[in-house]
């Protein structure tokens, strides 16, 4: 099959997308990806695994993406561009990345006359009601929850396939009345094939490590608030913070007043491969995000390369983390946003991983399990069964 994919942002990279056209390409398809880019990359380039072809988006199209549910110029823009590829060359499918491009791909499905992948990397109505920018008067002027609610439930229903990256996301589509034998899931998982071999260190469980946005929602500042409860009894634990964001400096404020300053590390921004070293460097790692319809249908690649790294994992009690975490006995979960909670769970994992039992099950699981090799066959299975059909 010849597979066109709209993406919303540039590529390279994007290990999810990259991922799967390497499978697809592998599984014999000619797999071309459209996105657009902000600067000076070719237009069209020719890469290993597949074709790509790039538009250059202007900042006042790419900003009305906010409100694209209420004025038409970014649709228009992802139209014009898809239907000129199409109206040049046949496709067998379309395979469109996330959910603001499917009423795009329903429309060009009708003139084409194609089948119609979505691929949902988020639950985007969840993400869009956390977001800080729609939360601004302007922006909820310009992108209302209710209305990429309503538009989620209709247009799903018009996709031939859907994929979602985690089994309670699939379950919450299947309740807007899609098929469940229409919705694959293809979880973040790693390609241990690309991804560095990492080594087992020695788990001394005194260095606590998250890494990621320095947002609200990532629930920081219920672990901060934990480990100094923690610390009474556990007076070695330090805390290391990988990473940048727009509440980054209301947890210095809160580290400060908390007198943590030689506890709480913000280490800033870093390049992937330093944040592994410091990653390989730490005992235990957290997930701390708060509980929302988006986080208990989120499947984090930062969970599977932890468990990769043979690290236990302190997360909140997000159903999709938890799930996974318990069930795996990598870990321990704490009730979302009791820092009292955080600190109890803290010293039960530190005395359940006196011999790294939890971090061992962990780099087992991803092994055995959680990894490409396995998940690609869902892949494999959604395209054999358009062909069929």
């Amino acid at each position: 099959m010849k597979i066109l994919m709209l993406l919303e942002s540039d590529f390279p990279p994007d290990i999810r997308v990259e991922n799967e056209v390497e499978q697809l390409k592998a599984l014999g398809h000619e797999v071309t990806v459209a996105c657009y880019t902000f600067g000076n990359r070719p237009e069209f380039e020719e890469l290993p695994f597949c074709n790509v072809i790039r538009k250059t988006v202007s900042k006042f199209i790419h900003k009305t993406s906010v409100g694209c549910l209420k004025f038409p110029f970014y649709f228009n823009f992802w139209r014009r561009f898809a239907r000129s590829i199409l109206k040049k060359e046949h496709f067998d499918a379309l395979h469109v990345h996330d959910l603001p491009l499917a009423s795009v791909g329903v429309d060009l499905k009708e003139e084409f006359g194609i089948p119609l992948i979505v691929d949902l990397h988020e639950n985007w109505p969840a993400l869009i009601k956390d977001a800080k920018h729609t939360n601004t008067f302007l922006g909820k002027l310009l992108s209302s929850n209710r209305q990429w609610e309503e538009y989620e439930a209709t247009v799903l229903k018009e996709a031939d396939r859907l994929i979602t990256v985690v089994e309670e996301m699939k379950m919450r589509i299947a309740a807007h009345g899609v098929l469940e034998d229409r919705i694959f899931v293809l979880s973040n998982v790693m390609n241990l094939r690309t991804f560095p071999e990492l080594e087992t260190t020695a788990v001394k469980n005194k260095m606590l490590f998250y890494a990621g946005g320095l947002n609200k929602h990532r629930g920081l500042q219920i672990a901060i608030r934990g480990l100094q409860i923690a610390l009474k009894d556990r007076p070695e634990l330090e805390l290391n913070i990988v990473g940048f964001g727009s509440y980054e400096e209301e947890l210095k404020e809160l580290t400060r007043s908390l007198k943590l300053e030689d506890k709480v590390h913000f280490l800033g921004r870093k390049t992937q491969s330093e944040t592994y070293d410091e990653m390989l460097k730490a005992d235990i790692m957290l997930i701390p995000h708060l509980r929302s319809v988006q986080t208990d249908n989120s499947s984090p690649n930062k969970l599977y390369q932890y468990m990769y790294a043979a690290k236990p994992i302190l997360t909140s009690d997000c159903q999709s983390l938890k799930r996974i975490v318990l069930t795996e006995k990598v870990g321990f979960c704490y009730v979302a946003e009791e820092a009292e909670d955080f600190a109890r769970q803290l010293k039960l994992l530190i005395t359940a991983n006196s011999e790294n039992e939890l971090g061992l099950n962990g780099r087992e699981a991803v092994v055995h399990q959680y990894n490409w090799e396995r998940q690609r066959r869902e892949l494999n299975e959604l395209y054999e069964s358009l062909e069929l059909s």
